[in-house]
């Protein structure tokens, strides 16, 4: 008898604790090898392809896509060769091999808090309850979590018996009660009690009935549209029945986004940061008109030897680099508990990317030790990678300064806040003709305004002054670069 494996979400590492499935990459029934991607999920980092460490035939597959899991949750289930054993094992990561005499080959390549050779456990089985009894169409979340996979699923009617006794949904409210309904995906019923929506009046589109996100946001949209309650297949909750007729209205016509994924991450730092950070912010107007005469000089030159185009984003990340060895009280950060400022030897440049993801900020690793092709290099190849939804979580954690170019949202300036747990981001506006007194005389030149917000802890405004100017000298000046080059 071939072995049946639990695959469960590994920990993808930086503290992530959930991800979100965003397209399965393998269906029930086929053969997958060893390392090879099974599901690509996305978390408050970065989009991942989960690879397998087992090879075998898939059995099950756990979670829609768009519904969110915690790590340590089952994804799928592998048969895996013709094992002994009759017990099945689950690793404390991903799921172990079967505690049969048959051996298990499986990867040696392991992501953070999992791996092929970790110690056996044994996996839970639900027994039998009373519900699962009188109803054993339906499928609770909860045994969904713990249950492991059987071989083959009862159908899931349609319609919840009406003698069905009612069940808490884990983690909602204490007045969010739903009786056992074909869903499975938490994030379905936490879309469903937002909006109103009783999932015991959906008819599920999926396979033998089960509800899908689709189904649930159809519900939504022909409450939106205003069409009577008869005609929908989800009713309001009975509290939206009592209420007036502007606030339903007022009820039904609001959007609500969920704050998790990205933009989740992106909330939870920048509250963090203005709760614990007491920040301030100093501003210039620096004259660029030099500094894009030398940037059109570097990239003039032709021949084989003629590297890739130099940003001006490129640039400022250099001059960044410059001043931040200049003034390192800038590239530190504080340490809460031990009360005491940690000055940080390496720069790992931020620098902030605008994708469909929402808003990304990639590191550049040891910028202080690369020269301005080579920092431009890589955050051409950052960028790229982050529109395409392929940076890692590795490439976006780390950083200990940011560069924010909002100028090319076509605004001047701007008070950003810090990235926590750094100590500093300077921002960049847009780089405009302006009238400006040029050796005396009023002319046009290419203007931009600079804005450093830093952390008043690690220290006063004359070290922000003095690093902010030193921007605005190189900016105004390119040749002052040649003392640290």
């Amino acid at each position: 008898m071939p072995q049946v494996l639990e695959f469960k979400l590994p920990d993808l590492g930086e503290g992530l604790t959930e991800a979100e499935i965003v397209r399965w990459l393998v269906e029930v029934g086929d053969v997958v090898a060893i390392d090879q991607p099974v599901v690509e999920v996305e978390t408050a980092k970065a989009m991942v392809e989960v690879p397998c460490p087992y090879g075998g035939v898939v059995t099950a597959r756990f979670g829609e896509e768009g519904s969110e899991l915690p790590v340590g949750a089952p994804l799928l289930t592998v048969a895996v060769g013709s094992g002994g054993g009759a017990d099945e094992g689950a690793g404390s990561g991903s799921g172990g091999a079967g505690s049969g005499a048959g051996e298990v080959e499986s990867s040696g390549n392991v992501l953070v808090g999992y791996g092929t050779g970790a110690p056996v456990a044994r996996r839970r089985r639900v027994r039998p309850t009373a519900l699962t009894a009188a109803a054993p169409a339906r499928v609770p979340v909860a045994a969904v979590q713990a249950a492991a996979p059987a071989p083959a699923a009862a159908p899931v009617s349609a319609a919840a018996p009406a003698a069905s006794a009612p069940v808490s949904v884990p983690g909602a409210a204490p007045d969010a009660v739903l009786g056992p309904v074909a869903v499975v995906s938490p994030l379905v019923r936490k879309l469903a009690r937002q909006h109103g929506v009783d999932l015991r009046q959906l008819v599920g589109s999926g396979p033998d009935g089960l509800i899908l996100r689709a189904d649930v946001e159809s519900a939504i949209r022909a409450l939106e549209e205003g069409a009577g309650v008869a005609s929908l297949t989800a009713v309001p909750r009975p509290e939206a029945v009592t209420e007036s007729a502007s606030g339903a209205v007022a009820r039904q016509s609001a959007h609500r986004i969920p704050l998790r994924g990205v933009r989740g991450a992106v909330a939870d730092k920048l509250a963090r940061s203005q709760r614990e950070i007491p920040d301030a912010t100093c501003w210039v107007d620096a004259d660029a008109t030099e500094l894009m005469a030398a940037r059109a000089a570097m990239n003039s030159t032709g021949g084989p030897a003629a590297g890739p185009k130099v940003s001006v984003l490129a640039l400022l990340a250099r001059i960044c680099t410059a001043a931040l060895a200049r003034f390192p009280e800038l590239n530190s950060t504080v340490d809460l508990e031990a009360r005491e400022i940690v000055r940080l030897p390496e720069v790992h440049l931020g620098f902030a990317a605008q994708t469909e993801r929402g808003l990304v900020v990639p590191v550049v690793r040891d910028a202080q030790a690369r020269n301005a092709e080579s920092i431009g290099a890589e955050i051409a190849r950052l960028t790229e990678a982050a529109r395409a939804g392929r940076l890692t979580p590795a490439e976006l954690t780390g950083g200990t300064f940011t560069l924010n170019n909002y100028g090319v949202f076509g605004v001047d300036g701007s008070t950003p806040i810090i990235n926590h747990p750094e100590a500093a981001m300077l921002g960049v506006g847009r780089i405009v003709p302006k009238p400006w007194v040029h050796q005396g005389e009023l002319a046009v030149r290419q203007v931009v305004q600079l804005s450093l917000t830093f952390d008043h802890r690690v220290c006063d405004g004359g070290t922000a002054g003095g690093f902010l100017r030193y921007i605005a000298d190189c900016v105004e000046q390119p040749a002052v670069l040649l003392r640290t080059l």
